[in-house]
């Protein structure tokens, strides 16, 4: 006696790679950024304004770069992909045959008899031909498919919301803080962020928090060394 069938739904980080990398870059880029040029300001002698200025404006600009950036790119591949898609689709309509001995043989190659190879084909080529030689043939999925305005808007909120902080803890601090007390947010925010990249993503947190906090608190350094100096030589 057969049983029926019960569709078994997992979830994968996989799933999450095109939001999420978009996600985790803008808002490190965001708190680098941002934070860097505001310290790198307040280490020369600019008053308040004009290190508020230069926050406000890194991250607007940095928030439409970052958008503007990951449209482009994305949509190179969303033009790639379905240039792909239109040649494989013309492939099938011009030799059936020879693209479902083609989609028989990569299941072989993966391991399936021959028979069964072929018995598995025919099912997948009457069910969707296009389909199977995307997802098999061409390795693109419903996880990996390229998303320009998804990647876009995601990675100017993510630059937004970590440029937000460190810009808010200069207007708030006296001026002759805002350098430590920037500094010192930054770097918490990136342990943070590092640890839920990390744990979105399945991996260990540790050495995802170590790395992003190292470059961004070289790059936090190296701003406000040239700002210290820029200062002193003007």
């Amino acid at each position: 006696m057969s049983r029926a069938y019960r569709p078994h739904h997992e979830h994968h980080m996989s799933s999450r790679i095109g939001w999420l990398r978009a996600a985790v870059l803008g808002a490190n880029d965001g708190i680098i950024s941002v934070s860097s040029l505001v310290v790198g300001v307040a280490a020369s002698s600019a008053g308040r304004s004009a290190v508020m200025l230069s926050g406000i404006a890194a991250l607007v600009a940095g928030a439409m770069s970052m958008a503007a950036g990951e449209y482009v790119s994305v949509s190179s591949q969303a033009d790639a992909e379905a240039a792909d898609l239109q040649v494989e689709r013309r492939e099938l309509e011009d030799d059936p045959q020879a693209e479902r001995a083609e989609l028989a043989a990569i299941y072989v190659e993966r391991g399936l008899s021959a028979e069964l190879a072929n018995q598995v084909a025919d099912q997948l080529t009457a069910a969707d031909a296009l389909a199977a030689h995307a997802r098999d043939e061409l390795g693109m999925s419903s996880a990996t498919r390229a998303r320009p305005v998804q990647a876009a808007l995601a990675s100017a909120a993510a630059f937004t919301s970590g440029a937000f902080i460190p810009v808010l803890v200069g207007a708030l601090l006296p001026r002759a803080t805002i350098s430590y007390g920037v500094s010192i947010v930054a770097v918490a925010l990136l342990a943070v962020l590092g640890a839920i990249g990390a744990t979105a993503g399945g991996a260990g947190r540790v050495k995802a928090i170590i790395r992003v906090t190292f470059w961004g608190a070289a790059a936090l350094l190296v701003t406000a060394v040239i700002g210290h100096f820029a200062d002193a030589t003007v």
